[in-house]
């Protein structure tokens, strides 16, 4: 199976700043020394707060986002946001040719404005919009809907509008998308969306980018333990 991005590299172009504060990740390092490689339909990416997933979607977003035009651009994502990098700049997405149009970036911050564009284009006036619905509503029927095609979907910390049985209905979607020929790039904090049935997980440390099974990662282990005592925790609070 062909991916729509197969690799992504570090080319740097005019403006760019060596002492860019993101090349303190080790994540993103290793992404400007050796590029990403994606080999799989589906890559979830876990990590702590602060280790660089999000850096790294987003930039790899903005940087497929480059290829795009009018619509097209509206309609993959909602654009920047003022906290971003210059980092999508610097890089290059390699993948099938030509570029599919389909798919999506979904964070928190933008879904109102995706998903107001999506309510402009709907066929049919009478349906209803996606902003009328809850956040998690809203999100499941955007993606179960698929209003803008097969191709690339890159989902930030989609659990944030996802309850636990929501959560297990994201992951039959996406199981959805990669039979219809799409990809997803999810970086997530939740060990339900970790256990995305055949995906390579990725874990990102202050070692760089690590490949781990589920049952060894750490947002398990945690959950885990927490769930078997919570008192074990609490009682430090």
């Amino acid at each position: 199976m062909t991916l729509p991005l197969s690799r992504v590299e570090f080319t740097p172009r005019d403006g760019f700043d060596p002492a860019s504060w993101y090349l303190q990740l080790p994540a993103i390092a290793e992404l400007c020394s050796h590029g990403l490689e994606f080999t799989n339909p589906v890559t979830v990416v876990v990590g702590e707060n602060g280790v660089g997933k999000s850096t790294l979607v987003e930039a790899v977003a903005g940087a497929w986002q480059t290829g795009f035009t009018g619509a097209q651009d509206r309609m993959w994502s909602a654009g920047p946001s003022a906290e971003d990098t210059d980092l999508p700049r610097h890089l290059t997405c390699t993948g099938t040719r030509p570029q599919p149009h389909g798919g999506c970036f979904l964070r928190a911050e933008s879904m109102h404005s995706l998903f107001s564009a999506a309510d402009e284009n709907r066929v049919r006036a009478r349906d209803q919009g996606y902003n009328e619905l809850s956040h998690g509503q809203s999100f499941l029927h955007y993606v179960a809907e698929r209003p803008v095609g097969v191709g690339l979907w890159i989902l930030d910390e989609p659990e944030a509008a996802l309850s636990f049985r929501s959560c297990l209905a994201l992951l039959g979607v996406i199981g959805d998308l990669v039979a219809e020929g799409s990809q997803v790039i999810m970086a997530t904090h939740s060990p339900i969306l970790a256990a995305c049935p055949g995906a390579d997980v990725w874990e990102l440390t202050d070692d760089g980018i690590g490949h781990t099974c589920w049952e060894e990662l750490d947002l398990v282990r945690d959950w885990r333990s927490f769930l078997d005592s919570p008192d074990r925790y609490l009682r430090h609070l």
